[in-house]
């Protein structure tokens, strides 16, 4: 390509005015985009398209976008611009070497991309029209005095909690609700019940409408709440932050990220790597599927279908040296530039396995984050199984640098307090730190994330209730969700007026909280348990 060939665009703030963007080949590293001495470097990771052209917007409105043709060296395509304002959306357009029904042309989002806008560019090719556009803010962000509570495990306490659901209801009396702000009025509250560290559910961003289901009751389409199938891993999620596409959600995020450390509390996130929202071979095509399948999924030979240990449709090819350069990319920009305390990782069982699936006893991805010196300080905390089998409660790769969730101390507690026989042997084991998981390797019972209830499944009232899960509003027939939940409802499914019943619901409900705050290990909460939150039995 030529260095300063000229492609125009209209810029809105300048009226019909021509804006000059001036392209050099740029440079290979980082990848995404960088600010330069010249303008903005844009670098990209792909092995699939034949041709891969950057689509960009001078500004973050509808309109003409520029498109460029990129340079390649190796297998990351890059690209220089010189001219573009401090804000402007971007996508890229792939096509592909044999250009067919099968093999159609995409737009694609940056896997590197810091934030996201509704979509808005697209091309007369690219079927269907993107849902999200990349996004790039300039400007820099005053953390003031802010730094870590590196608060120790031994004194933990963690409250894990949904950032819209927190405060969305009336009830919450915040004046934003649903958004990190809402969570910042919280504050307050959070630290009255004495809780030490927020674990915020999924807060990349990821597209709601993608759910194909309806309530069976009313008809209505299901949206997606819990924010389980990830678009961008940079990106905070803008409906939790802006809807102004000319405010980057990164400073709400911020700015409530300042807020509970000036208050002494920590936040780490529930971070999703092992699958994410593009689905199944046929599922929709945002970034991953269109830049390099091969290597950013487990594919099965030679059906070329996507192994699905994650229950989710893709497993994410975790211990590929991309992808671990990419996750690891992702933590550490969320604890040097968003300064977050630790992670939660969803089935991290995913993240032991290699390209074809199998458990490795020492997996890299793992073994970069243990030596890892920017992660060093940061809390990690394993959900050490997955939807394929794999379980590893206590003997998580790791070793002694991670907390594992604990299931075994769910399930007895719940099993004791219930009634069931025979279950006093057990509790004693998960009251003292469940030594039969965490006594070897120079574990201790700090490794162990004690809890009787999270995002998956009942809530704590809900637990004593119902005998059985009711779910189907979820338009899954039921299916979903686990079967036993070792709960009891006390003589009636469900809400009653009968005062006895309410009042022994009551009390078990505080025999649980008290079993876990006193058992060896780190407790955990979930958010409304605290004073009898339902889902109905959902």
């Amino acid at each position: 390509m030529k260095d300063s060939w000229q492609a125009m665009s209209k810029q809105k703030s300048s009226g019909d005015a021509r804006t000059i963007l001036i392209v050099s080949d740029g440079r290979p590293e980082p990848l995404g985009v960088t600010p330069t001495a010249k303008g903005f470097n844009f670098a990209i990771y792909a092995t699939r398209p034949q041709i891969l052209s950057l689509l960009v917007q001078s500004n973050n409105t509808p309109g003409r976008a520029s498109e460029i043709q990129l340079c390649k060296t190796g297998d990351v395509w890059h690209i220089e611009l010189t001219g573009l304002p401090e804000n402007f959306a971007y996508v890229y357009k792939s096509v592909p070497k044999y250009h067919n029904i099968q093999n159609p042309v995409h737009i694609l989002n940056d896997p590197y991309a810091k934030s996201f806008l509704p979509g808005m560019m697209t091309d007369a090719l690219a079927t269907p029209p993107p849902l999200r556009n990349s996004a790039f803010y300039s400007g820099s962000y005053d953390w003031e005095d802010d730094i870590h509570p590196a608060i120790p495990l031994s004194e933990t306490i963690l409250y894990e909690l949904h950032v819209k659901g927190f405060t969305r209801h009336s009830s919450a009396q915040v004046k934003t609700p649903g958004t990190f702000s809402g969570l910042i009025e919280k504050i307050p509250y959070l630290k009255s019940l004495g809780i030490t560290t927020v674990e915020l559910l999924p807060i990349n961003e990821f597209v709601e409408s993608l759910v194909t289901r309806h309530n069976p009751d009313s008809g209505e389409k299901l949206v997606n709440f819990w924010g389980y199938d990830t678009l961008g891993f940079f990106a905070p999620k803008r409906s939790y932050a802006t809807d102004n596409p000319d405010q980057d959600p990164a400073t709400a995020f911020k700015d409530m990220i300042k807020s509970f450390h000036r208050a002494g509390l920590e936040v780490i996130l529930d971070i999703v790597f092992n699958h994410t929202g593009e689905g199944p071979k046929n599922g929709p095509v945002f970034s991953f599927r269109g830049l390099s399948p091969n290597t950013y999924y487990q594919i099965e030979n030679p059906s070329r279908k996507n192994r699905n240990f994650s229950g989710c449709g893709n497993t994410v090819n975790c211990n590929h040296p991309i992808v671990i350069k990419m996750i690891m990319d992702v933590l550490r920009y969320w604890v040097t530039e968003m300064h977050v305390d630790g992670f939660r990782f969803d089935l991290a069982s995913i993240l032991t396995r290699g390209s074809n699936g199998e458990p490795l006893a020492q997996p890299p991805l793992i073994q970069a984050i243990n030596a890892d010196p920017v992660l060093s300080s940061s809390k990690l905390i394993a959900e050490a199984w997955d939807a394929a089998g794999l379980y590893q409660v206590g003997q998580f790769p790791g070793g002694k640098r991670w907390a594992e969730w604990n299931d075994k101390f769910r399930d007895d507690l719940r099993r004791f307090v219930r009634g069931d026989n025979g279950m006093f042997p057990r509790l004693a084991t998960r009251i003292a730190g469940s030594s039969d998981l965490f006594r070897h390797d120079d574990r201790s019972p700090l490794n162990s994330i004690n809890f009787v209830t999270c995002h998956d499944g009942f809530t704590m009232m809900d637990l004593n209730s119902y005998k059985n899960k009711r779910n189907r509003i979820n338009g899954e027939n039921n299916r979903d969700g686990m079967g036993e939940n070792f709960s009891f409802d006390y003589g009636v499914e469900g809400p009653t007026p009968d005062a006895e019943i309410i009042k022994l619901r009551q009390k078990q409900v505080k025999n649980l909280i008290t079993l876990l705050l006193l058992a060896q290990g780190v407790p955990m909460f979930l958010a409304g348990d605290e004073f009898g939150r339902s889902q109905n039995g959902n």
